[in-house]
């Protein structure tokens, strides 16, 4: 049953590039470019869906995503930044070019690899903890950023509001292809840890009375979490609600504690959300409604349907 829904996603996602890649328009001259969006696509969607899964189980809650860790506040706190010292020139300037990707990757790996670090160097300090301070941060990291896109120009605000939604429009093959290297890297990475995912599944008592090494198993995974969301946040922008959504859908269909069938199921998940609602932005709202906010704003319905299913549980 769980085979007929990973077959059944494939095909509904080939068919929703090939609508993407050749609908309307003249698909010759549009094909690079829409082939470069797709790219951009498949790996975003399999990082945020990947991502979010493994996040979900360290943490046992499925109402959990890595963005708690304030990554995306870092992010923005950035970009705002840049403006507020340098103008907007220099956002423009650098806004899609290597300087940008890689100074964002850097900052968001340093603040995570830091606060991992300062967590963890001693055993009394626990995941929720972890989660108490990221919380913390990316708060006082939007309340900067908020404070500086109040005294900024308002004409400067409108460049950084426009990174405040994912795109990929204007994806930057170069970065692209540097990102591709590493989201496989870290798949790769990842890969030989997914059967204990499982046993950590079940809990911290559980994992070590079956021979996990919890710590360290959860400081790698927690690693691999940081690159692939810093890596997808810097090419494309912050997407809050699509890694919950992706997750609990995979979730509900699969129906299964193999962590193996639910990244694959979550990722295919991922990519159709993403294909479709770049097909919606494109075709029908003609980029008047970047693609992050038709997500959000499906994602925050569901969020709430989440909190209120577990409430009457």
């Amino acid at each position: 049953m769980r085979k007929n829904w990973i077959l059944a996603g494939i095909v509904v996602i080939l068919m929703a590039s090939y609508l993407f890649l050749f609908m309307g328009g003249n698909p010759a001259f549009a094909l690079t470019l829409r082939s470069t969006r797709l790219v951009a696509i498949v790996f975003t969607g399999v990082a945020i869906a990947v991502s979010t899964v493994v996040f979900q189980t360290i943490t046992q809650n499925k109402i959990l995503t890595p963005s708690i860790m304030g990554m995306d506040s870092l992010y923005m706190l950035l970009q705002t930044s840049l403006v507020f010292i340098f103008g907007s020139q220099a956002l423009m300037r650098f806004g899609s070019g290597r300087w940008n990707f890689f100074l964002s990757v850097m900052l968001m790996m340093g603040f995570a690899f830091v606060l991992y670090w300062l967590m963890f160097k001693r055993n009394r300090r626990n995941i929720y903890f972890l989660l108490l301070v990221g919380i913390v941060c990316g708060t006082l990291f939007s309340s900067v950023a908020s404070f500086m896109e109040m005294l900024i120009d308002p004409n400067e605000f409108q460049i950084v509001q426009d990174k405040m939604f994912a795109s990929f429009n204007n994806v930057n093959t170069s970065i692209l292809v540097v990102a591709i290297v590493i989201f496989i890297a870290a798949i790769v990475y990842l890969w030989p840890f997914v059967k204990y995912l499982d046993v950590l599944a079940l809990g911290k008592d559980q994992a070590v009375n079956l021979g996990i090494p919890y710590n360290k198993m959860v400081k790698r995974l927690l690693m691999v979490i940081v690159v692939l969301v810093s890596v997808a946040t810097a090419l494309v922008g912050p997407i809050t609600f699509l890694g919950l959504i992706v997750a609990n859908v995979a979730y509900q269909f699969l129906r299964t504690h193999r962590h193996a069938e639910l990244l694959i199921g979550a990722s295919l998940i991922s990519l159709l959300a993403l294909v479709g609602g770049q097909l919606l932005a494109e075709r029908i709202f003609h980029f008047n409604a970047p693609i992050s906010v038709i997500i959000n704003l499906c994602g925050g319905i569901y969020f709430l349907y989440l909190l209120l299913k577990g409430a009457k549980l």
